[in-house]
C-alpha cells in the first residue's frame, strides 16, 4: 500500500482546475518582492498584524491595516479596483487568510502572500523598522546561492 497513492491522485483535468485556482488565491514573497521593486501598478500589500508587530518590522511599501479594522477602514484607504495582497506572521498563522476573506467580502480582489512576514525575512528581503530599513542574512533553507535561480 502507498501513502502517496492512497487516495488516488486527481485526474489531470481536476489537477489543472485545482492548481490554477490555487494560484488565483495565493502569491509568494519572492513574487511580491519583485513586483514592489518593479513598481508594478494595481496592487496594494497589506500587513494585517497588530501595531506592536508592525512596529517590530514590516514589508517596505506595505500599508498597515489590522484584520479587525478592515471593514471600517478599507473603503476609505484602499482604492477600488486594486488587487490586495495580505500577509501576517507566517505559515503557522491564518491571520492573512482572515484578512483576505474580509477584503473579499468588501468586493476586493485579493491574494494571500504565503509564507508571510516570516518568509519575507528568511529570504533576506529588507524590512522597515522604526530605525529604518534593515536586512537580515537570508536563511540557507530559503535562499538560493548567488548566481542560481529556482526558475519557477
Amino acid at each position: 500500500m502507498s501513502f502517496v497513492l492512497s487516495p488516488s491522485p486527481a485526474s489531470a483535468g481536476q489537477a489543472v482546475a485545482h492548481f490554477a485556482a490555487k494560484l488565483s488565491y495565493e502569491t509568494d514573497v519572492s513574487d511580491v518582492h519583485s513586483d514592489l521593486e518593479a513598481g508594478a501598478p494595481g496592487l496594494v500589500v497589506v500587513d494585517t498584524r497588530g501595531p506592536d508587530a508592525w512596529a517590530q518590522g514590516h514589508v517596505p511599501g506595505a500599508m498597515h491595516l489590522p484584520t479587525r479594522q478592515i471593514p471600517s477602514r478599507a473603503a476609505r484607504e484602499i482604492p477600488a479596483g486594486v488587487v490586495v495582497v495580505t500577509y501576517c506572521w507566517g505559515p503557522g498563522c491564518n491571520g492573512s487568510t482572515k484578512a483576505a476573506l474580509a477584503f473579499a467580502r468588501l468586493g476586493y480582489q485579493v491574494k494571500e502572500m504565503i509564507g508571510g512576514y516570516e518568509y519575507w525575512v528568511r529570504e533576506g528581503f529588507p524590512v522597515r523598522t522604526p530605525a529604518g530599513l534593515r536586512r537580515r542574512e537570508g536563511d540557507d533553507l530559503t535562499v538560493v546561492p548567488a548566481g542560481v535561480t529556482c526558475d519557477c
